[in-house]
């Protein structure tokens, strides 16, 4: 049977029409009527590729031969900052328009859905939504989040575990992605610094406390994919390990960093841009904990580009041809790796994604 290639990490903008009219008014979120820009208030990005859009995206997944895509939401509506109405309308919008896009093309998409930890209570009630209602098995979290009071938390705090809880008990996927650095950085956002360097660091500091609480074995059935490779969080290994055994004290009740590496409820996507890198996670983590994330359509994803020579896939194209790895770890980050990501040991849930997907 021909291998499939999923990429486990894309995303999908809706198209201006799709948008409603009160995220505009609100300065939440919206697309202009040209598809130029992405816009918030005081803020725009523009829109880079035509791949952001859905027709272009299935036409740009058939040029590049990949079977299937993971969209993850937004980065942009993870509601830190808003009012409490606003954000759960502003969330709500990006699940349905996600459980509708999974619904229209299952062989083509599997979408993740979105809440906010600063309000356990109602997110838990929005995991129970899009499981049961909307069929949705992929939960997208941020690495920080903004609390009640203002405050900035890392994702894995101790007071967002029924949310793990409830994650384990749906055998969800869970992925964690970086946004909002310039809002709890107090650094002058320029040169894209929060972009190329910040988003890095968050996922570290994500991935420390995953690690030190133990959750990777406290919810057993939650599998934790972290956005671009983790990439600092592979670098950093060696001092985290230090620091816990040169100074205990700080780390009571703690689990030891190397209790994590490796572990199978732990993946990491492959966007880190060089073969040097992706090297380095593949010896710490393991081949099989790593899988294929392209992060389309940005800018900083592995598009096609003239200047850079790059198209989708380069890079594990490159690492076979360096020997980082073989024909057959290469086949498994596109296709194994993120199936057992998304499905965890359910072999009947492996089959019908199989099945949704050679429709």
């Amino acid at each position: 049977m021909k291998k499939l290639r999923i990429n486990g990490h894309s995303h999908l903008l809706p198209y201006p029409e799709e948008i409603p009219e009160f995220m505009k008014e609100k300065g939440i979120f919206w697309v202009d009527k040209d598809r130029k820009f992405m816009l918030q208030k005081d803020w725009s990005r523009p829109v880079t590729d035509s791949s952001f859009f859905l027709h272009e995206k299935l036409e740009w997944m058939e040029r590049y031969q990949i079977d299937h895509a993971v969209v993850l939401n937004l980065s942009q509506l993870y509601g830190n900052g808003l009012r409490v109405e606003e954000m759960k309308q502003a969330l709500r919008f990006q699940n349905d328009f996600n459980a509708r896009i999974q619904h229209d093309h299952p062989s083509k998409f599997t979408c993740g859905f979105v809440v906010h930890p600063g309000f356990v209570r109602s997110a838990c009630w929005e995991i129970e939504r899009c499981v049961e209602e909307l069929g949705l098995q992929l939960l997208c979290l941020p690495t920080h989040f903004m609390d009640t009071i203002g405050t900035w938390r890392c994702i894995f705090d101790e007071e967002n575990e029924p949310i793990f809880e409830l994650a384990s008990k749906y055998n969800l996927a869970v992925e964690i992605h970086p946004y909002d650095g310039e809002k709890f950085i107090k650094l002058e956002n320029t040169s894209w610094r929060f972009h190329l360097i910040w988003m890095l660091a968050q996922c570290a500091d994500a991935y420390h406390f995953l690690t030190l609480n133990g959750y990777q074995e406290k919810f057993p059935n939650m599998r934790t994919c972290f956005a671009h490779g983790g990439q600092l969080a592979q670098i950093n290994l060696g001092r985290r390990i230090q620091g816990f055994d040169g100074r205990p004290d700080l780390f009571e009740g703690k689990h030891h960093p190397r209790k994590a590496v490796g572990h199978k409820n732990i993946f990491f996507d492959t966007l880190v841009h060089d073969t040097g890198s992706l090297e380095l996670l593949i010896k710490n983590q393991g081949a099989s904990q790593v899988l294929m994330g392209l992060d389309d359509p940005y800018p900083l994803g592995e598009m096609e580009s003239i200047k850079q020579s790059s198209y989708p896939g380069k890079i594990l194209d490159l690492a076979m041809e360096r020997d980082i790895i073989t024909e057959t770890e290469r086949d498994a980050i596109w296709e194994d790796n993120v199936i057992q990501w998304l499905c965890g040991d359910d072999e009947a849930a492996k089959q019908r994604l199989i099945n949704r997907i050679l429709l």
